[in-house]
């Protein structure tokens, strides 16, 4: 960050290809300096986004408190503790080359300071919920011009994170990876859990505030989230990774989905009652939930919401960096209603059309090159003729979403859309929604929603008009068969339960995927795109053209459109592969 500008934010996980890499940022750094035409030694500041001998004393206070229980776990975590974690105002300092402060807010301050700074509120009341930072779980505070003040906290292990998480882990799922894959599932299912959750595993009070029964979890001191008392409540073991996915699986994610709903909105409407503000921010993994995130701002209290597009821990580096600036250093917000400062969060790297036609013509790949006129055009056609596009353009996105840059785009009036992308491009399981991006001026003219959504962390239901109402045999079906029932005039994005994950967008933050879409307005009547993220299951979003490239070959999409060139799968050489991708990543 430099006066007042983000310049650049990435996550190590896009350069090195593994997922939540957890290795120091070696490529990200080298990227955000190289973005900022700067060295490490012109750093004035180094922030870290939060205190790691808190949480080092959380750590071994929860092994004392629960000791000799989870002495596997203990010698597992602590070597890498003392070998690093104890120490990264070093590991920094080494790793950079940099001399100068390095600073260490809270966790949740950080969260904080990434809701409200980017933020087009002068004021606001700011609420975090994730899983745990160094002791807190949930805050609540107020942010006002350069400053953020943490009112209020819950503390490890009462976590609605770490609840959630625990029902992504007992339903089969990777935890801290999947969670929205859980909340994919809720809308298959029937609530008939809430009962049992709300009398057995969590004393709720009005005020959203809760302590959780310890004696079903296992994750303060275990290998796993859950434990055997766990399972008896609940009528078995967990499911097992990869293994089908039955009816019990639908109904729990149901109802942690209506559990996390209700205690969300009792947080807020006390959070509301005692800031008194008008607006409301929102940061934490918990922020990323964004069907409760679309109940809030259809019914809750605040009149407009700012959620963090990289809510979860990656938006802390972010946050750290806002702190320093604006509280540390005291200086002013401006706030420009024009042009947000989190930039659409296109933040990321981006590579010219000399770098993409040197890539091409080394490996000697058959491309058609367009100007810049010819591509909204030129794709629009393509998607309305139901062909699936690799979409990579411009600076990559900031956050776990794809948003235009890094996309696989197609058209949401086909019937086959979703299930096409899920199993023969995405290769991951078919009960998977998709997102549309529509243009901005027409949301409100297919969702139950009239205002920005530029970081598809809203979802808003389909309008009565555009519904398909089902019959009287189709409202009967159960689990996955409700897959099969055609929902509205876009059904490539409607959601068995009539609902769409909204991402809008504007020509100022995105004009060559707008006048894309605007394109296949014209063409179409449809003021819409599907878009959903440029990887396959388990690989991070594509970050350079070499990756977008093996991605495409390895799936069933039909073009490529990098930069300026155009690729046609049926013209390409079959690539040599020594992975099965197709038993790599078969779907559920």
């Amino acid at each position: 960050m430099r006066d007042n500008e983000i310049i650049a934010a990435a996550q190590e996980e896009r350069f090195t290809r593994k997922k939540h890499d957890f290795n120091f940022p070696t490529n990200a750094v080298e990227y955000c300096l190289k973005e900022g035409a700067i060295s490490a030694e012109d750093l004035d500041y180094v922030g870290f986004y939060d205190k790691p001998f808190i949480k080092f004393e959380r750590i071994l206070y929860s092994y004392l408190a629960y000791a000799p229980i989870g002495v596997k776990s203990f010698f597992k975590s602590i070597p890498l503790w003392i070998k690093q974690k104890l120490f990264i105002r070093d590991v920094i300092k080494k790793e950079l080359g940099y001399k100068g402060k390095v600073l260490f807010p809270e966790h949740h301050e950080s969260h904080a300071a990434s809701a409200f700074y980017p933020s087009p509120f002068s004021e606001a009341a700011i609420l975090t919920i994730d899983a745990v930072g160094e002791w807190t779980t949930t805050s609540y505070g107020i942010g006002k011009e350069n400053d953020v003040n943490i009112i209020s906290e819950l503390k490890f292990p009462h976590s609605l994170g770490l609840l959630y998480s625990a029902f992504t882990y007992y339903t089969g799922f990777k935890v801290n990876s999947s969670e929205y894959k859980v909340m994919g599932l809720a809308p298959y299912g029937e609530p008939r859990y809430v009962d049992t959750i709300l009398n057995e595993l969590i004393d709720l009070k009005e005020d959203g505030s809760f302590k959780l029964n310890m004696k079903y979890f296992n994750y303060c001191t275990g290998l796993t989230m859950t434990n055997g008392r766990f399972n008896k409540l609940f009528g078995g073991p967990p499911r097992r990774q990869e293994s089908k996915i039955t009816q019990r699986e639908m109904d729990l994610a149901r109802s942690i989905q209506v559990v996390t709903e209700e205690i969300v909105f009792r947080m807020v409407n006390h959070v509301y009652k005692e800031t008194g503000k008008k607006y409301l921010c929102l940061a934490g993994g918990v922020a990323l939930n964004c069907v409760a995130n679309g109940k809030l701002l259809k019914e809750g209290p605040f009149e407009k919401l700012w959620i963090q597009p990289a809510a979860g821990d990656a938006g802390g580096a972010l946050g750290v960096a806002l702190l320093i600036w604006y509280k540390y250093l005291g200086n002013n917000r401006i706030l420009d209603e024009a042009r947000a400062l989190q930039k659409a969060s296109y933040l990321g790297i981006s590579y010219t059309d000399k770098e993409i036609e040197e890539f091409l013509i080394e490996n000697k790949i058959p491309f058609e090159k367009l100007t810049g006129d010819e591509i909204p055009s030129k794709i629009a056609e393509l998607i309305a003729e139901e062909n699936v596009i690799g979409w990579f353009e411009g600076r990559m996105e900031f956050g776990p979403r794809a948003l235009g840059s890094r996309s696989i785009i197609g058209d949401p009036r086909s019937r086959e859309m979703q299930s096409v992308m899920n199993l023969k491009i995405k290769h991951r399981e078919s009960f998977r929604p998709f997102a549309p991006t529509v243009l901005r001026e027409h949301v409100s003219d297919y969702f139950d929603i009239n205002c920005e959504s530029p970081y598809m962390l809203l979802v808003a239901n389909i309008k009565d008009e555009k519904m398909i109402k089902m019959s009287d045999k189709e409202e009967k079906l159960f689990g996955l068969e409700k897959l099969k029932i055609e929902r509205s005039d876009v059904p490539a994005i409607t959601h068995v339960d009539y609902s769409a994950r909204i991402q809008t967008v504007e020509k100022e933050d995105n004009p060559l995927f707008y006048y894309m879409i605007n394109e296949f307005y014209k063409k179409t009547g449809c003021p819409m795109i599907v878009n959903t993220s440029f990887n396959v299951r388990g690989e991070p979003i594509v970050c350079r053209p070499e990756e977008a490239y093996k991605c495409f070959m390895r799936t069933g999409m039909d073009y490529l459109i990098m930069g300026s060139y155009l690729l046609d799968k049926k013209k390409q050489k079959p690539i040599e592969d020594d992975i099965d991708w197709k038993k790599e990543f078969e779907p559920d």
